[in-house]
């Protein structure tokens, strides 16, 4: 009103009601475009609402309804107030650095299980001569002799199950990783928790880039067509399994969204592994480098670890070094690419030249030592199942991490730039991120890798992964008991 008294002509009062019109206009879209991004956000980003909510809360939850990893909440560090009685269905169990993700997971939680007092049955396929127990009182093996494809036989592992369980007393929860215990004989146990270390609506995207990737000369295979109905075959049967852990964030919305399960039968809890072996160690990778021949004068050491096969990205990675060596002579110098694992790609590296070791499979321990020799870690894999092991050693261990984008791995582990880099599974993309890590320098890297270990500690150690178990076992448990193990408060855990 002040401003509309000073107007001294009638054309200066019109060009002051316009510019009114145009503010109060531009005030109403503004207030509109706010709203609309808020309800995007909640609709986008609830996973980031909701932990603010409950970070600010002090009121008791329950646990079957949280919709996170259950990694981020805080649990008593003592002894269970009951210990249960376990059954484990696992098809294999782990031979020392040959193990793959799902049996290292078995390992490392059942055995973290038993040494905090939980009795465990394990019911898995007859071991080969180099098993060894691993020599604590309850944690009992029920072997049995293995189908012609290699996984349990259901009715001998049943037979098995049901004498145990009909004997002094009941299981308390039965866990089965992934089918190893089959939904012909799950949906009679309700007290069951399966957790997938990979579903087939995942894997539709894996199909997709492998179909992109195929040579001119090599036949187009039907894979994505039968994933479909792989899918819709897993639906049907998913629901007979009582309670679901799914070990990455997407595969948990997954089974929610697209598979139907009730969202209070879905649990994610993500894998974790020994914070205490994978550890920052400058002393074992110096150690680790000149034992297998690193000089000093690399500026770069790039590492790779896991099976050596074309789903795990290694054809893709190949044919990115090979580029990058023939056009770039400098990268050649001052780098070095030390490749730990076994498979038919090992012959294929060793082809690159002096600049790029194959150390072969390593023990846990080497392992450890191997990811303290590198400057960064690096994981092409084209498999978009569940959490690479890898991945989680290597941030533990204070490395930065490249890896595909794909859902599980950005929505878990490389969230941000600030840890490490993904691309698009392509020569070009891999070989840009390759080299935007090669002139980022030692030093950008090892804030990077700060920032990797200490969301490693946030959320990927076998602490973190093995309470959080316990409590799910806990609670599934006292559904049917007076203790109410489903219920979590914030200040008292």
């Amino acid at each position: 009103l002040i401003l509309y008294s000073m107007a001294k002509d009638r054309s200066s009062v019109f060009s002051f009601q316009k510019f009114c019109y145009i503010v109060i206009i531009s005030s109403i879209c503004s207030i509109i475009l706010f709203l609309s991004w808020t309800h995007c956000c909640s609709q986008c980003y609830p996973s980031f609402a909701y932990q603010t909510t409950l970070q600010n809360q002090t009121q008791s939850i329950n646990l079957l309804s949280y919709p996170l990893a259950w990694n981020n909440l805080i649990f008593s560090a003592n002894l269970p107030p009951k210990f249960l009685k376990i059954a484990l269905f696992v098809k294999k169990w782990p031979q020392k650095s040959h193990a793959g993700g799902l049996e290292r997971h078995a390992l490392t939680l059942h055995l973290a299980l038993a040494k905090r007092g939980h009795e465990l049955h394990i019911f898995t396929t007859s071991p080969n001569p180099s098993f060894a127990n691993n020599s604590i009182n309850n944690l009992n093996f029920h072997f049995s002799k293995p189908t012609p494809a290699g996984y349990l036989d259901q009715s001998t592992v049943w037979e098995q199950f049901q004498l145990q369980n009909s004997t002094t007393k009941p299981f308390d929860i039965v866990h089965t990783e992934s089918v190893g215990l089959r939904y012909t004989r799950s949906r009679y146990v309700a007290n069951l928790a399966v957790t997938w270390h990979g579903i087939a609506y995942e894997t539709i995207h894996s199909d997709i880039i492998q179909e992109l990737l195929r040579p001119p000369d090599e036949p187009q295979t039907n894979a994505m067509k039968e994933r479909i109905v792989k899918v819709v075959e897993e639906i049907k049967f998913f629901t007979n399994y009582a309670h679901h852990v799914a070990t990455s964030d997407h595969a948990g919305d997954i089974l929610k969204r697209v598979y139907m399960i009730p969202k209070e039968r879905v649990h994610i809890i993500l894998n974790g592994v020994d914070q205490q072996v994978f550890r920052p160690d400058i002393s074992k990778g110096e150690e680790f480098k000149q034992r297998h021949g690193v000089p000093n004068s690399k500026s770069l050491v790039i590492g790779l670890a896991g099976r050596l096969v074309k789903d795990k990205g290694h054809p893709l990675m190949f044919e990115a070094l090979k580029q990058i060596i023939e056009e770039n002579n400098t990268f050649l110098e001052s780098s070095m690419v030390l490749v730990a694992g076994d498979g038919p790609w090992a012959a294929r590296y060793r082809e690159l030249g002096s600049n790029v070791l194959v150390l072969g499979p390593l023990e846990q321990t080497e392992l450890a030592s191997f990811y303290n020799a590198i400057d960064i870690f690096v994981n092409p894999t084209l498999r978009a199942q569940g959490l690479d092991h890898t991945l989680l050693e290597a941030m533990l261990s204070g490395k930065p991490v490249m890896a595909t984008k794909l859902a599980s791995i950005v929505g878990s582990v490389i969230v941000g730039n600030e840890m490490g880099y993904t691309f698009s599974p392509t020569v070009i993309d891999l070989k840009k991120a390759l080299y935007e890590s090669w002139v980022s320098g030692r030093g950008i890297l090892n804030k990077k890798g700060q920032v990797a270990r200490e969301r490693g500690l946030q959320l990927f150690t076998a602490t973190k992964m093995v309470a959080a178990y316990e409590r799910l076992f806990l609670c599934i448990y006292s559904s049917k008991h007076e203790d109410n193990f489903c219920e979590y408060h914030p200040l008292g855990n």
